[in-house]
């Protein structure tokens, strides 16, 4: 009677652990997509207020740009407030990891591109995408967000 009742409770612990095991791996997932969603939001109001900053006269631009960054990194380097060189402004604290590729290059796009171009023309930073090509839990491409 033992051996059976062990061979039964293994049987049932096995069948459980099957189980419970594609629900972690879409735990991971929910956690990489609410990361990448954090950290696209944030890069896009680091953005954001670069260019009110640049609107209001705050920071000074070049006069034929449309007042976006023209990196990423000048939103990390920092940017001198108005007239002043030993103040500076910083946007954002490092550029983060993508985590759906994990490395720190993003897709970017300019304020004089395509609103779904995928190829940046090199000047201000207007949007910036992840370049994974996976398709989100929701069925969207996660460049797409």
């Amino acid at each position: 009677m033992t051996l059976l009742e062990l061979i039964l409770a293994c049987t049932i612990l096995l069948i459980l652990s099957s189980a419970a095991l594609p629900f972690a791996k879409y735990a991971v997932l929910r956690r990489k997509e609410a990361e990448l969603r954090r950290d696209l939001l944030d890069m896009r109001d680091a953005i954001d207020r670069y260019k009110d900053a640049a609107d209001r006269q705050k920071i000074r631009t070049e006069t034929a740009t449309d007042h976006y960054p023209p990196d990423l990194q000048t939103l990390v380097k920092g940017v001198p407030l108005g007239n002043s060189s030993d103040k500076k402004i910083v946007f954002l604290r490092k550029i983060p990891v993508d985590p759906m590729t994990g490395r720190t290059e993003w897709g970017l796009r300019g304020s004089m591109d395509d609103w779904d171009s995928k190829i940046w023309g090199g000047k201000d930073v207007f949007d910036v995408y992840s370049l994974s090509t996976d398709t989100a839990l929701d069925g969207t491409k996660y460049s797409d967000w």
